[in-house]
């Protein structure tokens, strides 16, 4: 009668492969980016488990050739997004009732697709679509995504903790869909949230509708193929390609959106919920909002910091995929007793970045994700350029000739509260303020500038070899990161060791890659079964002396 899960075995992380010169790895993905280079594929939708090419065209360009058409994507309309919802709502019955032993398999099986058959497929999508190098690839579109597949399926076959029964009754609990469809909006940068965003509400017994980036088309293309290739029954997920407001627009009309999980800007994000609470009495059932948005992630350096390793945490944290991370190393505030060193190590280590086409595996960065994304980190850049409050120290590689390339930089604010320091930038440019360590109550100050600055609550580091240093920093930073980072960088979370998310604008901190996260797509249920219920209306103390 219930569907109650048996606790599985908590998986490994998949490993990350090096892609080192005369690696098989690296051959088979060399391979697969030829490949690719040469498809010009049609994008279309799935709705109920069919091509539906419909739609107006859309290109999608390599952001570090913008002359090379990668693909074209069809752009759905509000009439197909009602066709998917349709197809979602007929799939849920048989979804809801499929036993989750067997929901569990559809997605283990996908897993080891992915880490066996479609690895480099994904890999070269990813790195093509998203000009993103080849290991920041692996992380993301494989070893992440396998991941969340592995561990999703194993913390939601643990979530039905049952209640006491005592004799004479039984009580059980068990995890329902919720009643309608879930809404996926998911972000160009991350193929794995791109990925896990429709996919953790399916694990729970729930249909979706997915919406992905239009910059991202090509990488969502060939998840849905996994997902396919895994045996995901048709209606389960329904992919429509096109702009984010058509889809939005007629998912959040619908009496049926039972949820929507987000990950994106912190102002699209607040407009899908304003509009969510206008129409909150003609939903069927109230909608879980779920949502990861922006960040404005800080590193705080104490004076007993180790140069070399911050300075290897900044770089990497600041500008591994061009800073295209809502947990990205954005803004830094370093002690005036080690600037001098830092600030040298930093501009000797931004000269040495490589950067260009992603298919040349010496180049460490690729190009922002479009030219709109460029002429936005342009007009920051210039800012910086002629404000007296800023100081660009380093900035090499800045081009558009050939790709969108945004070079990283690096800026010295003298104002704490300017708004480079305050506002996401999305991009590699990071901004540092120098404290003066030597004035009386500098660390508390600092403490407080770091918390205050930014209305942002998602990732931060701390560096220091001071213990009592850290204890202090991180209780005076406890509400500023959902993330915070000791002696490392605040990017990298990896599924399983650290649950993601924030809270302030950064979102709802529903932590992707947790149970907690799981646990909004599912609607409890309690039963009781008596086993000898009583035959009388009286109750013992009624009868007379």
């Amino acid at each position: 009668m219930l569907d109650i899960p048996h606790p599985l075995p908590m998986p490994t992380n998949e490993p990350v492969l090096s892609y080192a010169p005369g690696s098989p790895e690296r051959a088979a993905l060399k391979g697969a980016l030829r490949t690719m280079r040469g498809e010009r594929l049609e994008i279309a939708h799935v709705i109920g488990g069919r091509a539906i090419a419909e739609g107006e065209l859309q290109e999608v360009r390599a952001p570090h050739d913008h002359q090379r058409v990668l693909a074209r994507y069809h752009a759905g309309d509000a009439k197909l997004v009602e066709r998917a919802i349709a197809a979602a709502k007929a799939a849920a019955p048989a979804w809801a009732a499929t036993p989750f032993e067997e929901r569990a398999r559809i997605f283990q099986r996908a897993a080891d697709l992915l880490a066996g058959p479609f690895r480099q497929t994904l890999n070269a999508a990813t790195m093509l679509g998203q000009s993103k190098t080849a290991f920041q690839s692996e992380i993301d579109a494989v070893c992440e995504l396998v991941d969340f597949f592995r561990f999703n399926v194993a913390f939601a076959s643990r979530l039905a903790e049952q209640p006491i029964s005592p004799a004479g009754a039984y009580n059980a609990l068990e995890l329902r869909p919720l009643e309608g469809f879930v809404l996926a909006i998911t972000p160009f940068n991350f193929t794995s949230i791109a990925g896990n965003l429709p996919t953790a509400p399916a694990i729970m017994g729930n249909v979706v509708v997915w919406k992905p980036a239009e910059t991202q088309s090509l990488a969502a293309h060939h998840t849905m193929r996994l997902l396919q290739a895994a045996g995901l029954p048709d209606g389960v997920i329904n992919v429509v390609y096109g702009a984010g407001a058509v889809v939005a627009d007629a998912c959040l009309a619908s009496p049926d959106l039972a949820g929507v999980h987000f990950t994106g800007s912190t102002a699209v994000f607040q407009s899908i919920w304003r509009r969510v609470g206008e129409r909150i009495a003609s939903y069927r059932a109230y909608p879980r909002v779920v949502g990861e948005t922006g960040g404005k992630d800080f590193v705080f350096v104490h004076p007993s910091a180790e140069v070399d390793a911050l300075v290897v945490a900044l770089v990497r944290g600041a500008y591994e995929f061009q800073g295209q991370k809502c947990s990205a190393a954005s803004r830094a505030y370093v002690p005036r007793s080690l600037w001098p060193r830092v600030r040298a190590r930093m501009v000797e280590e931004l000269r040495a970045i490589a950067m260009g086409d992603v298919e040349d595996f010496r180049n460490f960065m690729g190009a922002v994700i479009n030219e709109r994304a460029f002429a936005r980190l342009e007009s920051w850049h210039a800012r910086a350029e002629r404000d007296a409050d800023c100081e660009v120290i380093a900035d090499p590689g800045w081009s558009r000739e050939l790709g969108w390339f945004a070079g990283p930089t690096l800026v010295e604010v003298r104002d704490p509260k300017h708004p480079i320091m305050q506002e996401e930038l999305f991009g590699p440019l990071l901004s540092v303020y120098v404290y003066d360590d030597a004035k009386p109550g500098w660390l508390d100050a600092t403490l407080r500038l770091v918390d205050e600055t930014s209305s942002y609550g998602l990732t931060g580091a701390i560096f220091a070899t001071d213990r009592e240093a850290v204890a202090r920093a991180a209780r005076a930073l406890r509400q500023a990161a959902g993330n915070l980072y000791v002696n490392d960088k605040p990017t990298g979370a990896v599924v399983g060791q650290q649950p993601f998310g924030g809270a302030r604008a950064s979102g709802t901190n529903d932590k992707a890659g947790s149970a907690y996260n799981l646990l909004r797509w599912a609607s409890p249920r309690a039963v009781k079964e008596t086993f000898v219920p009583p035959t009388r209306v009286g109750y013992p103390f009624m009868a007379e002396e």
